[in-house]
């Protein structure tokens, strides 16, 4: 019950047999030593139990094991998620089963057995707390699945994290909650009924890689649901405080949708009759007799026994007696929050409840509670979190949405896809309809027409919260308190930084796959520019910006900020004053393939073919045509010399009007991959060659006409124009453009010969001279022979020299 549905089960190797299972009593949890033996029976304190007798031994399977050694060593200071993980497990456990009852009410029960709810006990004398709910239970083979093996990613992501340094509190978000106990526990019993199976099964492990599976015969029939007593270690006595506990709940476990009763006990004063009236009666009169003597002598005697009978008739009946009642005390008695008016809910309200939904310990970055009505009414509260999931573009398309679906107050489902789409499953919350019906399974579900405009309603709710988060920072405009407003600017600036850093790659997976909201979700997107690289910018500030007669959005995409500020692409553009988008996430190139326009404006890729500036007088186009023309026996001389070395990769050359320093640069067609895709599609492990060669086109060569070196050359062509020296001129320019635009040259080695050549050529090199022949040196004997005939001479030479420094010495 508090475990079923957490984890996927697979089979695990067993070992039967009772070989490591002791005799236990079958009253009693605890094991008393033998009565041989006098000095374990002499000691009083407490003792962990043991398995029982006769018991199924199992081994836990190996990652889970691995799970259960770093908790149990961990010295991870909140110890407290284990109490939010449990409840929330039975919360769990208690939603399948009502979900159940919809279409078969015998599944629920009758009376008591009706009434779902989740109770703690504290025993202090055995150390331990007890969690029961009465959800759907386990059978026997379910209890193996889900408490000994998990045949989901869960574990090991969770592992993963924790290698990495992540936090355990973050343990639910992987499905493997229950083993938090772990942190608390030495001994852990699990009794669960099944309305699948009319035996009643036990469940014990003491966290060493083993645990063991038994029938219940002993313990109190629990009709139907699941128990679980954890024994505590001894630094975890704090626990048995019924106070520790309650602040537990309402710190984690506020907003559960079944109530949570705790066993807890309270003075409470009573009136009740006096028994023996007459010796009370002497021993007030003595009292009384004693105070008249002591401080009214002189009084008369009739005055005296006046008084003694007015306070004889004036005697309680009864008397006040203090009495220890205990009783089932409900911790979470508010209200479920969605159904209350967004106007009554604090922020903190719906930071615990986010909380409590997501097991998430941050709070959210924004949120939106709004009520729907017409054709069909539901209620939501959407939440978005601080940060991404580690595992967020993880299986992308096979992950459910994060929203909880409740049909008048009954929880349905948790993996409804139809509720919100791929790219915004990051959002958390839940949907509570009164339209959608509640006897069907969860597959006609699906089909229902409401759940379509549920999700058409859903979605434009969470883009408008996405929206209001980016423009918080332009709604303080009030002149009286413009520090104060600026400040604030700020702050909202940062959250929605924050939020793009996390999800700005599923908007623009939105912008791919979302067409009908394509513009709501441009307005969202944020990006660098050249005239704001440090400061994120939306297309409507860029609009808001252009320069007047500017007919388009200039972008450009690339591997890094950096790279692209120093993009020959640009010169022109950034002389005129342009600004340029810069594009370095690899999905941008995808998603400006769908978003070809924005308010009226065409993007325009400025390492593609034909950009126009839209700045230009007739002057300057005709100008631009005559230098065309003049330029066309030389780029066809170009275009053709080129053609012998890149016959299927060459569309045209021509006179540029983007280049400013930069003699040449290579752009590819409109619809062509450019030399960003290129590299990206290079990377992808399965791509198909024949597409990607389809897809790369043939590149154009774009000169510029004012640089020296194409004039050069442009003068060595009207020389002699069939000069191989000029031609590979030609081709060694186009390939170093070729580079400094991004592409990659796939035949490298004739690019470095040609290179070579044109080294020879300028090194005064024959470019067909022959190697040098091999040098040759003395042999080592000659060596020696040299160096000992060179060797007295050298001493003679320095002796007299020696002296004449030494000399002064001997003097001395």
């Amino acid at each position: 019950g508090l475990l079923i549905g957490l984890f996927a089960g697979i089979s695990v190797p067993s070992n039967f047999g009772s070989d490591n299972a002791l005799s236990a009593s079958s009253s009693s949890l605890f094991v008393e030593a033998a009565a041989a033996d006098e000095a374990a029976s002499s000691s009083e304190e407490f003792q962990i139990p043991t398995f029982k007798a006769g018991a199924e031994v199992n081994e836990f399977q190996a990652e889970v094991s691995r799970l259960m050694d770093i908790i149990i060593n961990s010295l991870y200071s909140n110890k407290d998620i284990f109490l939010r993980e449990l409840i929330s497990n039975g919360s769990d456990a208690l939603d399948k089963i009502r979900f159940l009852s919809l279409t078969d009410a015998s599944q629920l029960g009758d009376g008591d057995a009706a009434q779902l709810d989740i109770r703690i006990k504290i025993d202090k004398d055995q150390k331990l707390i007890s969690i029961r709910d009465k959800g759907v239970g386990m059978t026997k083979q379910e209890i193996k699945d889900n408490l000994g093996t998990i045949a989901k990613s869960g574990t090991s992501a969770f592992l993963e994290q924790m290698q990495k340094g992540g936090d355990m509190s973050l343990i639910g978000q992987f499905g493997v909650g229950f083993y938090s106990v772990y942190l608390v526990a030495d001994f852990v019993e699990v009794r669960t009924k099944s309305n699948s199976e009319d035996t009643q099964w036990i469940w014990q492990s003491k966290a060493d890689g083993n645990f063991a599976i038994s029938e219940d015969t002993d313990g109190e029939a629990i009709g139907r649901g699941t128990e679980i007593k954890i024994y505590l270690k001894e630094e975890a006595q704090e626990y048995l405080d019924e106070g520790k506990l309650k602040d537990l709940v309402e710190k984690y476990s506020e907003f559960i949708n079944f109530p949570i009763y705790m066993w807890e006990s309270k003075e409470e004063s009573e009136e009740v009759p006096i028994e023996d009236d007459d010796e009370e009666k002497s021993d007030e009169e003595k009292d009384e007799e004693d105070d008249d003597e002591d401080d009214d002598e002189d009084d008369d005697d009739e005055d005296d026994d006046d008084d003694d009978e007015d306070e004889k008739d004036d005697k309680p009946k009864t008397k006040t007696v203090t009495k220890t009642v205990w009783d089932w005390v409900l911790l979470n008695d508010s209200k479920a929050i969605w159904l209350r008016s967004s106007s009554e809910i604090e922020p903190e309200e719906y930071s615990k409840f986010y909380k409590a939904l997501s097991k998430d310990k941050s709070d959210p970055l924004t949120y939106s509670h709004f009520k729907a009505e017409g054709d069909v009414e539901f209620k939501a509260i959407l939440f978005i979190p601080e940060s991404a999931p580690p595992d967020m573009y993880d299986n992308y398309y096979g992950k459910a949405s994060a929203l909880k679906l409740y049909v008048r107050r009954v929880f349905i489902s948790d993996e409804f896809d139809e509720l919100l789409p791929k790219y915004l499953s990051f959002i958390k919350g839940i949907v509570d309809s009164d339209t959608l019906p509640l006897n069907v399974s969860r597959e006609t579900l699906q089909q229902h027409t409401s759940l379509k405009t549920i999700k058409k309603k859903l979605v434009r709710k969470a883009l408008d919260m996405i929206r209001k988060l980016a423009e918080e920072g332009n709604d303080s405009e009030d002149d009286d308190n413009e520090n104060e407003d600026e400040e604030a600017k700020v702050v909202a600036n940062e959250k929605y930084e924050k939020f793009w850093k996390s999800f700005g790659k599923a908007i623009k997976l939105g912008i791919i796959e979302d067409a009908s909201n394509r513009t709501r979700l441009a307005k969202l997107l944020r990006f660098y520019t050249s005239q704001s690289p440090d400061k994120l910018v939306s297309l409507e500030q860029y609009v808001e910006r252009m320069k007047e007669g500017q007919k388009s959005i200039y972008y450009v995409a690339g591997e890094s900020q950096e790279a692209l500020e120093k993009s020959p692409f640009l010169e022109k553009l950034l002389l005129k004053g342009f600004e340029v988008i810069y594009f370095t996430d690899p999905i941008d190139e995808y998603t400006m393939q769908n978003l070809t326009e924005f308010d009226e404006f065409k993007f325009s890729n400025a390492s593609k073919e034909d950009m126009k500036f839209g700045d230009a007088d007739e002057g300057e186009k005709k100008q631009f045509k005559k230098t065309k023309e003049h330029f066309k026996p030389f780029t066809k001389w170009w275009k053709d010399a080129l053609l012998t070395s890149y016959p299927d990769s060459i569309e045209n050359v021509k006179i540029s009007n983007r280049l400013s320093t930069t003699p040449c640069v290579v752009v590819t067609s409109k619809y062509g991959w450019s030399a960003n895709m290129e590299r990206i599609m290079r990377a992808q492990a399965l791509s198909d060659d024949s597409r990607a060669q389809y897809m790369k086109g043939k590149k154009t060569l774009e000169i510029n006409y004012k640089h020296p070196l194409v004039a050069a050359l442009k003068e060595k062509y009207e020389a002699d124009g069939e000069d191989e020296t000029s031609k590979n001129l030609a081709v060694v320019m186009f390939e170093t453009a070729l580079i400094e635009s991004g592409f990659v040259i796939d035949d490298s080695k004739s690019m470095a010969s040609r290179v070579f050549d044109l080294l020879k050529d300028k090194m005064g090199v024959e470019k067909d001279a022959p190697l040098l022949d091999e040098m040759e040196f003395p042999d080592e004997e000659e060596e020696v022979a040299e160096a000992e005939e060179s060797a007295p001479k050298e001493d003679e030479e320095s002796a007299p020299a020696v002296e004449e420094e030494e000399a002064p010495k001997d003097e001395l």
